[in-house]
């Protein structure tokens, strides 16, 4: 018998580990772990857990079916996976490749364990269309500008072919078991009461996505990133979909995805420490009632706060908005941008290490390709740009322009003027 371990893929069309793992000559138990490692650090009700069971019960369905199942776990994967060695004989285990730090070290420790009883670990490459040093200048060293990526990236495209792997055509290949399909319950979660916005790729939406995607209150998102988070889509069909509908923009944000995906995997080390170490001198302030105003949206600023509240009732926030909460954090409070990417995890729908990581460190001037330390957001001037009628802010801040609604905890042009002075002391 083989295995695929479903992670960051959950659907069963165009999976190409599945596909692999289907074609081969044993039959397939499919699996998915509920990893404790995660779990434990997580409130019962995260709504990315309810999404992540929400898919799996699709799954479910589908090989229900034809008289199949998906067989679910709970606890560490490497304990897991000592009980199915004891109970099968297995032969290979088949998943897709996963690029981030604790992914890496747990697949590792995997990698010993199927070594030593004899069982292949066979990854494929699924959740991006270019990965690791796929796209790396000529001299084979990573890119850490996105342009230039983004030209070769181009560039390599267009000497390859776009595959289907058709995996959804051989899940009759799926071996019976009677391992258990685990509830929500059973894990200790409970159904969150956040609900996760359909995606929306279509044309209309494409179409315009330039002149309309910087206003949030339009709402002209494709809310596509918890789907290809956790491997919902398949990123081939939104990348040909991309194509089809050729509006460059839309194209270029799935290639920003993976160019902050490759500077994790190329700079491990990025996720705790500034990809530009003399920015980790830095002396932040880290005022705690500051932060505790940031997170609750309360700092009198009504951009900053309107999305602050957006994130805590519905864990999504528009991408403009996410620029200018965080260049608030990091330039006007000067509180580590540590503090806000940790909060953005614990909240985001969409969160992924990569580009979570990669945006904080943009907006404090710290990472790869990042925006100048002395170029700080005027929120209020950000309002007249992208909200000057107030839609998006009043549906967030009703009590805006009430005596209810927080004076500024900081001065813009004090804060602009210590917030250069602290960094020019750090960065020179």
């Amino acid at each position: 018998m083989n295995i695929f371990w479903f992670r960051r893929d959950l659907r069963l069309d165009d999976n190409v580990g599945l596909f692999h793992a289907l074609n081969a000559d044993e039959e397939v138990l499919p699996i998915f772990i509920f990893d404790d490692s995660i779990l434990s650090q997580l409130p019962k009700d995260d709504a990315r857990v309810t999404f992540i069971h929400n898919q799996l019960e699709k799954i479910q369905k589908q090989l229900q079916e034809i008289g199949k199942s998906l067989a679910v776990f709970h606890g560490k994967p490497f304990d897991v996976y000592q009980k199915l060695i004891s109970e099968n004989i297995i032969k290979s285990v088949y998943t897709n490749h996963d690029y981030e730090p604790y992914a890496r070290k747990r697949d590792l420790d995997l990698y010993h364990l199927f070594k030593e009883n004899n069982i292949e670990f066979k990854t494929s490459k699924d959740q991006v269309i270019f990965e690791k040093s796929e796209v790396v200048k000529d001299d084979g060293t990573p890119y850490v500008v996105y342009t230039p990526y983004s030209n070769k990236w181009k560039e390599n495209f267009k000497k390859i072919k776009l595959v289907n792997y058709k995996s959804e055509d051989y899940i009759s290949k799926i071996a019976l078991h009677s391992y258990p399909f685990l509830s929500l319950s059973d894990i200790g979660f409970e159904t969150s009461s956040i609900k996760v916005t359909p995606f929306d790729v279509s044309n209309n939406l494409i179409d315009n996505y330039e002149a309309t995607r910087n206003f949030p209150a339009l709402n002209k998102t494709s809310y596509l990133g918890i789907y290809l988070r956790f491997g919902a889509v398949s990123i081939r069909k939104m990348i040909a979909k991309a194509i089809e509908s050729k509006n460059e923009t839309f194209f270029k944000e799935l290639i920003w995805r993976e160019f902050f995906m490759q500077i994790l995997w190329h700079f491990p080390h990025t996720n705790k420490s500034s990809f530009r170490p003399k920015y980790d001198a830095i002396v932040w302030d880290n005022n705690e009632d500051f932060f505790k105003k940031w997170c609750a949206g309360k700092t009198g600023y009504p951009f900053v706060d309107a999305g602050m509240r957006e994130l805590n009732a519905t864990g999504h926030m528009h991408n403009r908005v996410r620029m200018i909460t965080a260049s608030f954090l990091c330039k006007h409070l000067l509180i580590d941008w540590r503090w806000g990417e940790t909060y953005f995890a614990t909240k985001l729908l969409d969160y992924e290490q990569a580009s979570n990581v990669g945006n904080w460190q943009w907006a404090a001037g710290s990472g790869v390709d990042a925006a100048p330390y002395f170029r700080i957001f005027n929120p209020t001037e950000q309002v007249k740009k992208f909200d000057k009628e107030l839609k998006y802010i009043k549906k967030w801040v009703p009590e805006l322009e009430t005596l209810h609604y927080p004076k500024p905890i900081v001065d813009h042009k004090e804060a602009r003027e210590k917030c250069l002075k602290v960094y020019k002391e750090a960065v020179g």
